[in-house]
């Protein structure tokens, strides 16, 4: 597989063009940052454990009948995936009250939140990914009334998953961001990522955060719990 142009730099990610018109290799770089890159840093391979991380889940979730854009993994930081027509709207799933939730709302953090949430954003950096509803998703063309209803059953097929999948770890999935896209044949398909980078995870006992929280609050020893959740859930990234 031939690695070409780069079409898209985000924050943490690059997504390079191939050799196949259907392929794409995601690139995970060592960035991190907060605050809408306000607060940019380096971690030592942390590119290479959100590569790993990913494809790991991405292969549970397929195995679980969920359709993704994960092909194979090609090197430590990079991934082939399926060419997606990305839908610029992110899925957010809440199990638990924190973050943006709590500003919002003056809910405390930690509050059980039964049933999960379901909320829409619009994937915009300048605007700060601002809340959008089914209503302007479809007026504006960002996505249809099928797309997002079939976008809405994934990302909750992806919590039943999940959730027991860390929960069986030790651990709760707090809450976490989908993106999802459109392949060649018209298909609903979940692209991106999933790493400790789009999700809060926190130890079941201790609370203790074990995700980029620990990033945006200075608390420390961000990639050392990346690959402690990965130890947890079954991925060797010693």
């Amino acid at each position: 597989m031939e690695k070409r142009a780069e079409l898209y730099r985000g924050k943490a990610k690059s997504v390079f063009t191939t050799d196949d018109e259907n392929r794409f290799i995601l690139h995970f770089r060592n960035d991190t940052s907060a605050f809408d890159g306000e607060i940019i840093e380096q971690l030592d391979r942390k590119g290479e454990v959100n590569n790993k991380f990913n494809h790991f889940i991405m292969t549970k979730l397929e195995e679980a009948g969920i359709p993704t854009q994960m092909d194979s993994l090609l090197s430590d930081t990079e991934a082939l995936v399926k060419k997606l027509d990305m839908i610029p709207v992110e899925c957010v799933v809440r199990n638990v009250a924190a973050g943006s939730l709590c500003r919002r709302l003056g809910v405390e953090e930690g509050t059980e939140l039964t049933p999960s949430t379901f909320e829409l954003f619009l994937k915009n950096d300048e605007l700060h990914d601002p809340m959008v509803n089914e209503s302007l998703c479809e007026s504006l063309g960002f996505a249809s009334q099928e797309q997002l209803a079939e976008m809405k059953k994934r990302t909750y097929e992806v919590n039943t998953v999940l959730k027991k999948l860390f929960d069986d770890a030790g651990m709760i999935l707090v809450d976490y961001k989908l993106e999802f896209g459109v392949d060649v044949d018209g298909n609903i398909v979940l692209g991106d990522e999933f790493s400790p980078d789009g999700c809060r995870l926190w130890d079941k006992d201790t609370r203790e955060k074990m995700d980029k929280d620990r990033f945006r609050q200075g608390l420390g020893g961000v990639v050392e719990s990346y690959i402690e959740v990965a130890r947890r859930i079954g991925l060797d990234l010693s």
